[in-house]
């Protein structure tokens, strides 16, 4: 059976070094900091910048997301598949 969309996003929280969430819940701009150094991803993330600037830059790092997506939304399932995979191998 695939994983869940939340069970996606809380092995990537792991592997980034984050803890699990409990409840369905989308990435906080502390986790997407935390995958965009995870990722050696271009953005400075000693002020954290938006979550958009942040989706962006996980989507020019990552193959299989587009970087042209709209990063006003959260992944979807197949962009978090790509992500988990990618900070997995690290």
């Amino acid at each position: 059976m695939s994983k869940t969309v939340d069970e996606l996003r809380n092995e990537i929280r792991v592997n980034v070094g984050r803890h699990e969430r409990l409840v369905s819940s989308g990435f906080t701009k502390e986790a997407l900091a935390a995958l965009c150094e995870s990722l050696d991803a271009d953005v400075d993330t000693e002020v954290i910048p938006g979550k958009g600037v942040m989706r962006q830059a996980i989507s020019d790092e990552v193959p299989g997301v587009s970087s042209s997506r709209d990063q006003t939304s959260g992944f979807r399932k197949q962009e978090l598949l790509a992500i988990a995979s990618e900070v997995s191998e690290e």
